[in-house]
């Protein structure tokens, strides 16, 4: 069936369907960690700032390696650098392991951590992205990549949830040993791969990263890419919809102060988001075959502005009214906009990423998925900031309808400036 979920790239290549296979699997073990982590910081400290500097301790790193990261990808064979940087990160897991086993219970040292596993990540991430388009033929790269979120958004959802169940019927130490079992898939998996160094075809920038290393290889990235107004624009309509409109920060006072259910309601909100990416990725059969790659990328951001802007309508409809018991139907109303809001998230994550490898010469492609993480993982961080500064201003309900318009208008205006991107053709790519 046309509509249903494209596996050709599994049939076809049998790299990529062992590289898939190990690193959804390692997914799992990492969600379970996640989940562990913040337990463990709270039942030591009964602090939620204390969990909520884990957040710090993640995100400085990835951003700052992040860069960095790709420009190693761009400079090493792309197997041995993950392979190297899923090691490390294999590493980790056990010492998490190995502190909960010995009950050392040390906020200080799952901190650091913390810390040294997004090190880990923000090379590792490029890297094994990067290598997908050397696996799968360029036409099969937005269906590899809808399999890739798939398996991500349904770790992502069902991670969480399963690490608190074991963290609450065993222990910490007992999850992370699950994780460190989980991600050796991903060792597995790498080691299989070929052999995949650095190459420099057609297409490819000759002058780029020849007897360079470092920043000066970060520096070149950074300046091709103000040359590539295709790729560019990928992160700059994330970095809108991420910046104005991305509703995360809401959940815990929309859950006490609009809904009620308190903490279960903010799961479910943030479930629905994750639900609707899952389901987005079920049903593209059809559209991961779509030439005009920029206009799903415009036509899914917009459609995420209106889905969070429907969202916040909910809310000003319903009222900061504090109820004292749960309003099921506002709340399936609210998660029905919150599913819009993750399906066009993650078909636009599909074609952003599409663009990004297939428009990019393979010289580049590691510092340019270094350049998309720190995007990914720090656009959601402003988000949070401007969207918390408006709920404090107007309130929860006005901060998401203001954010989900805000992105449609900005978002108008940036694509009515650069034209070209929704000329953009899968068929023929241009930076």
């Amino acid at each position: 069936m046309g509509w249903v979920l494209d596996l050709t790239p599994l049939r076809t290549s049998r790299a990529f369907r062992r590289l898939w296979w190990g690193l959804g699997i390692s997914n799992f073990g990492t969600q379970l960690t996640v989940a562990a982590v913040g337990l463990q910081v709270y039942a030591i400290t009964g602090s939620t700032l204390a969990v909520g500097v884990l957040g710090i301790c993640a995100l400085v790193p990835l951003v700052v390696l992040g860069l960095y990261g790709g420009a190693l990808v761009d400079s090493y064979d792309r197997r041995k650098v993950a392979l190297a940087s899923s090691f490390a990160l294999w590493l980790v897991v056990i010492l998490l392991a190995g502190q909960a086993w010995l009950q050392l219970d040390s906020v200080p040292l799952l901190y650091a951590l913390v810390a040294l596993q997004s090190a880990g990540f923000a090379i590792n991430n490029p890297a094994r992205t990067a290598i997908i388009p050397r696996l799968v033929d360029r036409r099969l790269l937005p269906a590899a990549n809808v399999l890739q979120t798939v398996f991500w958004n349904i770790a992502l959802t069902v991670g969480p949830l399963l690490g608190a169940f074991l963290v609450a019927t065993w222990d910490f130490a007992e999850v992370y040993t699950i994780d460190a079992v989980l991600f050796t898939a991903s060792l597995w998996a790498l080691w299989r791969l070929p052999d995949l160094p650095p190459t420099v075809g057609a297409g490819d920038l000759p002058d780029v990263g020849r007897g360079r290393r470092g920043i000066a290889m970060v520096l070149d990235g950074l300046r091709y890419l103000a040359t590539w107004p295709n790729v560019r624009m990928t992160f700059v309509v994330d970095l809108i919809a991420m910046i104005f409109a991305m509703p995360r920060v809401l959940y815990p006072a929309v859950g006490v102060i609009f809904l009620g259910g308190g903490a279960t309601t903010t799961g479910i909100l943030a479930a629905a988001f994750a639900v609707g990416a899952v389901l987005a990725g079920i049903f593209s059969g059809s559209l991961v075959r779509i030439r005009h790659q920029g206009r799903v990328i415009g036509a899914a951001i917009g459609a995420f502005g209106l889905a969070v802007t429907g969202f916040g309508v909910v809310l000003v409809i319903i009222g900061p009214t504090s109820p004292g018991s749960l309003l099921v139907g506002a709340l399936l109303a609210a998660a029905g906009f919150l599913a819009l809001a993750g399906a066009a998230d993650a078909v636009s994550s599909v074609f952003r990423q599409t663009i990004l490898q297939s428009a990019t010469p393979d010289s580049m492609r590691g510092r340019l998925q270094g350049v998309f993480i720190v995007v990914v993982a720090g656009g959601p961080r402003l988000g949070e900031l401007v969207l918390g500064a408006e709920a404090n201003w107007f309130g929860e309900h006005w901060a998401a309808v203001i954010g989900g318009l805000t992105c449609v208008v900005v978002l108008g205006v940036v694509l009515a400036v650069q034209r070209r991107f929704l000329a953009y053709d899968a068929q023929n790519p241009q930076p």
